[in-house]
């Protein structure tokens, strides 16, 4: 069953199938010496994201859920790689820097990414190794009290921060957590409505899938939404035992990832909205300016 509220089966598995083959030509491009050297960090860092991307494409379009975790040791590889290259090359050639994306958990782009990593890593119980190693390339400990909370849920004795990075959305999440019992449900669905507009910013700032999937900015036949999941609030549910019935069904709530074996919490699609939503909701934005 399609998990996510837009694309139809042929929009998912033309998009997956498109996202393997890219990932398999890239490799096949880095074994190659590199004909812009001092790009071949962010290059291989590329792959990364690729085989996340793939994971969310995957769990949109109905995959087992079983199946995803497949993917986590390919990213952590990768990731790995970058390290490694991008460490040599600016050696070589004096640089600060020879990746275009900031590996610093103040910039909202690389926590938002390593929150999904984390979360990813915990709901799918990957092997203790590559936990250990994902861990060692997100790094930032004792830096943010919620991403270092979730954390120590599964590495007991890991510093925990004081401060929250980034309040908008996230101390929404940390209110849910600190909540009295019978108030984390509801305030938990309170972060999950807020979080994607929550997540809203402008310029360079602006995060990297945000627009994926807008009927007017970058609509949905040019190919790069994978879903829009808000893995952080199953990355709480989780690590703190919350209750997540308020959740189940919402548009960004991959409630699947804690119910391997089913029933789906996600709603049927229906054909309508699937074929037609993204052109209505098009024609409304241009009218009302």
């Amino acid at each position: 069953m399609i998990r996510a509220p837009w694309g139809d089966e042929r929009y998912w598995c033309k998009r997956i199938a498109f996202l393997q083959s890219a990932i398999e030509k890239k490799k096949d491009i880095i074994k190659c010496p590199s004909a812009n050297p001092v790009y071949e960090g962010q290059f291989v860092f590329d792959l990364s994201k690729y085989h996340l991307n793939l994971l969310f494409r995957q769990y949109s379009g109905g995959a087992s859920i079983r199946e995803l975790a497949l993917l986590i040791s390919g990213l952590i590889e990768f990731w790995e790689d970058s390290n490694r290259v991008s460490d040599e090359i600016c050696a070589q050639h004096n640089l600060k820097t020879c990746r275009d994306w900031h590996f610093d958990l103040a910039n909202l782009e690389h926590y938002n990414y390593c929150f999904w990593l984390v979360g990813l890593a915990l709901v799918l119980n990957i092997p203790d190794d590559q936990w250990i190693r994902l861990l060692a390339l997100v790094d930032g400990e004792g830096c943010d009290i919620l991403l270092d909370r979730v954390i120590v849920s599964r590495q007991q004795g890991r510093v925990i921060g004081t401060k929250l990075l980034h309040p908008k959305p996230y101390a929404l999440l940390l209110d849910a957590i600190n909540a009295e019992q019978n108030q984390q449900a509801r305030l938990l669905r309170k972060f999950l409505d807020n979080w994607y507009i929550g997540l809203a910013r402008e310029g360079r700032d602006e995060l990297w899938w945000y627009i994926f999937g807008d009927p007017v900015k970058h609509p949905l036949e040019m190919g790069s939404y994978f879903g829009r999941w808000c893995v952080e609030a199953v990355a709480a549910v989780k690590a703190f035992a919350l209750d997540d019935s308020l959740c189940l069904g919402h548009e960004h709530y991959p409630g699947d990832l804690l119910r391997p074996d089913g029933p789906s919490t996600h709603a049927p699609q229906h054909a309508d909205r699937v074929d037609k939503a993204g052109v209505i909701v098009g024609w409304v934005r241009r009218i009302l300016g």
